[in-house]
């Protein structure tokens, strides 16, 4: 039976290099999809398994998916972006499906968002008689009858194509990856760390995608493939990991929800930005005083992207690096970090799953999102960082992990 192989293991355990070893050494039929969140490591696998020949698709006049699709009819082993691959259609699955390829997928996808629509859209789309709604599954499928029907909602007319729009609470409309896709390769193997909090875990259960974990581990030299580790040895990391236990520079992350995206608005709303300008100064606070004799270099700061320039300061501002950054290494000079936020999952997407009897736990997709950061910096290679993390919530997750 097809079941998806997740490595799982933490950053800098070997995973790529155990891959980038497997796919050298594949059999001359084999081919390959590796799908990265960046152009850096599409260039990486282009160099690294440069017997596979790897290529990339390219807008040769008619888009890159169109690329991908001849490059595809063609045999060839390609290395891409998840923004492509996240354009994926139904004339991308079939080609898939008749020519035998082995996906494999570095982190995990965006695989769910909620598409911004307003009451009035739903009530034009239903008024036209453009879509109906399944009674049971909440699927949204557009009418045969209008497919030829050119509006500002074609968007929607697409993804209704692939199955992979929900109705929820009656206004909301949530978009999902269609899991054909993954169903069309031969293999797939997903490169990822502390899978069960993320959203592409909650993903696999509602669609029913059976997957097995796995670890990478160092044996003899050479990185293997092994049967899953859950607990890991955070021993030597937790030596090097200096959390600011500072009263006044955590005062302003007490509460559960501080600093969390509501948080953010709600201070916005009610003209409270002293608020907001009292984060900023901690910010400067720890990476000026706290963290002596610190260069502009060596600082990486984050919060939500809509609020970055309210929390952005001197010796910093070039600093911010996204809170949801995954396999880059771009950063790994960094030591003095500041992560100004308090993660929880979009209300209506959690409620979204658990409609369907699908539990997502809130705080490991937390914690995850912030080791996935924090290992963006030099932690990786075993070297020393301070770390400000003013949420009291986000800060015990960590502290939690670390003491295993």
């Amino acid at each position: 039976m097809f079941k998806v192989k997740v490595i799982d293991s933490k950053m800098g355990s070997g995973k790529s290099s155990k891959i980038i070893d497997m796919m050298n050494k594949g059999g001359e039929n084999e081919k390959y999809i590796y799908i990265t969140p960046y152009l850096s490591e599409v260039q990486r696998i282009k160099e690294e398994c440069s017997n596979r020949c790897f290529t990339e698709p390219l807008n040769k006049g008619k888009g890159k998916l169109d690329n991908l699709h001849k490059l595809i009819l063609a045999g060839r082993n390609i290395a891409s972006t998840h923004s492509l691959f996240r354009l994926t259609n139904e004339i991308t699955i079939e080609l898939l499906k008749a020519n035998n390829y082995i996906l494999v997928l570095d982190e995990v996808l965006d695989i769910v968002e909620q598409i911004p629509t307003f009451k009035n859209d739903m009530d034009v789309l239903l008024s036209l008689d453009l879509i109906n709604i399944d009674k049971e599954t909440n699927v949204v499928n557009w009418n045969k009858d209008k497919l030829d029907f050119d509006s500002k909602y074609n968007d929607i007319k697409t993804m209704c194509k692939s199955k992979n729009l929900y109705m929820f609470k009656e206004t909301f409309i949530i978009w999902t990856f269609p899991v054909s896709i993954f169903q069309a390769f031969d293999e797939v193997y997903v490169l990822t760390y502390r899978f069960e909090g993320q959203l592409q875990c909650s993903y696999f259960k509602l669609y029913n995608v059976e997957y097995e974990k796995k670890s990478v581990r160092l044996i003899d030299g050479e990185f293997k493939f092994v049967d899953y580790i859950s607990k890991e040895d955070n021993e030597s990391m937790k030596k090097n990991i200096n959390i600011i236990d500072d009263e006044k520079l955590n005062s302003i992350g007490e509460k559960d929800y501080s600093l969390s995206k509501a948080w953010f608005k709600k201070a916005i709303k009610n003209n409270n930005l002293e608020l907001i300008k009292i984060l900023k100064n901690n910010n400067y606070n720890f990476f000026q005083h706290k963290c002596k004799g610190s260069k502009t270099t060596d600082n990486m700061f984050s919060t939500f992207k809509d609020f970055k320039g309210k929390v952005k300061g001197k010796g910093f501002t070039k600093g911010f690096v996204s809170l949801n950054v995954k396999a880059t290494n771009i950063y790994a000079d960094k030591s003095n970090l500041a992560y100004g936020c308090n993660i929880f999952l979009n209300p209506i997407i959690k409620k979204f799953f658990q409609s369907h009897n699908v539990v997502v736990n809130e705080d490991e997709y937390a914690l995850s999102t912030l080791i996935q950061w924090m290992y963006r910096s030099r932690i990786r290679n075993d070297e020393p960082i301070n770390i400000y993390i003013p949420s009291k919530r986000m800060r015990n997750l960590l502290k939690d992990w670390l003491d295993g």
